[in-house]
């Protein structure tokens, strides 16, 4: 079985207990207007143009060989100034394994665990069951919207050691203004979480103006009650890949 990924960051230390290793989905259905991993967005692979290093020698417009550079009219491999990069890559689940393992072993004992995040790893819940079978002998922690079917997510929070949550809006219809969907799906699916016995972290994006308000965050602390929960920094570095996508980035209305 292969599924989509597009980075595996090691020696991760926020994602969950000790230094970990953490891997990144590709596809998510949230459109989170601030979102700060576009490339995690779309299922597809997409081409990385990081324009300020560009020296405008046109050498990735000639024709190249490389199938993964045929989707894009360029190749990846001739810019001299590194300027090019393809975001997103299939994977099958034993090649991932083996990756992921080799990234273990060197930190021997002083090993965390695995993280899977995104994106949204639930978006590919049958490719993250197998991974989660195959590395069950680690401590293994997800990070998600927790938008997904009910019964996918019992599946998958089931054979965790740590699921970190995101909750973002309480009102209904500022999380569809701001996020592309209504938080119908995720306030029912914490309840699940909250009644499953399994560890959780609730973490909440404090975004100007939109989340970090008097108002949402106190009816977020009514809905998680005495539950973990982190409130993390924007970042106002957030909007610095969507250009390099070809993507735009707006918080606007």
């Amino acid at each position: 079985m292969n599924g989509t990924i597009f980075d595996i960051k090691e020696m991760a230390v926020h994602d969950g207990p000790g230094i970990r290793t953490t891997v990144f989905f590709k596809g998510c259905p949230l459109r989170c207007r601030w979102c700060h991993n576009p490339e995690g967005l779309s299922r597809k692979p997409q081409l990385m143009y990081k324009s300020v290093r560009c020296i405008d020698c046109k050498s990735c417009q000639k024709e190249c060989n490389h199938d993964e550079c045929r989707p894009f009219g360029r190749c990846i491999y001739a810019c001299p100034e590194n300027c090019l990069e393809i975001t997103g890559r299939d994977i099958s689940v034993n090649d991932l394994v083996k990756e992921l393992k080799a990234s273990a072993d060197v930190l021997g004992d002083s090993f965390g665990g695995f993280t899977f995040s995104g994106g949204e790893p639930l978006a590919q819940h049958d490719f993250l069951l197998s991974l989660i079978e195959k590395l069950k002998d680690y401590h293994l922690c997800m990070e998600t919207s927790g938008f997904a079917d009910s019964e996918v997510f019992k599946s998958v929070i089931e054979k965790l050691d740590l699921v970190i949550m995101d909750i973002k809006l309480a009102d209904s219809k500022l999380h569809q203004k701001y996020t592309g969907v209504d938080n119908k799906v995720i306030l029912d699916n914490f309840k699940i979480l909250k009644q499953s016995g399994k560890p959780y972290i609730i973490r909440t994006p404090l975004i100007p103006s939109i989340i970090d308000t008097d108002d949402n965050l106190t009816k977020i602390k009514e809905i998680i009650g005495d539950s973990v929960w982190e409130k993390l920094p924007y970042n106002a570095a957030a909007g610095a890949k969507y250009k390099m996508l070809g993507m735009e980035f707006s918080l606007d209305g």
